[in-house]
C-alpha cells in the first residue's frame, strides 16, 4: 500500500483584508471540494482547513507568508485552488 501524497506550498496573503472572516467561509468551502485533506500553517499554528472553526482562529495580516500543506490523492489540485484564493 502506498503512503498518502503529499504537496506543500508557501504563499504570501495577498488578499486586501488578509484572512479574515470574511475569507474563511470561502476557503472551508474550497478545501472541502477535495479529498485530500487540507492544511494550513503559519508559524507553530496548524489548522485543518476543512474546520470553519479552526479557520476561524486563523487570523493571518496581508503580506504574512503561510503554507498550504494537502495529503491524498488530489494534493496538488488542493493546493493549487487554496494557493489561488490567498493570491486574491
Amino acid at each position: 500500500m502506498e503512503g498518502k501524497k503529499t504537496m506543500e506550498r508557501t504563499v504570501a496573503v495577498a488578499l486586501k483584508d488578509g484572512i479574515d472572516a470574511d475569507i474563511v467561509s470561502v476557503l472551508v468551502q474550497t478545501a472541502c471540494k477535495f479529498d485530500s485533506s487540507v492544511y494550513l500553517k503559519e508559524g507553530i499554528r496548524r489548522v485543518n482547513m476543512k474546520s470553519i472553526m479552526g479557520m476561524m482562529n486563523m487570523v493571518v495580516p496581508k503580506g504574512r507568508e503561510v503554507t498550504v500543506i494537502a495529503e491524498g490523492n488530489d494534493e496538488n489540485a488542493a493546493v493549487e485552488a487554496v494557493e489561488t484564493l490567498l493570491a486574491g
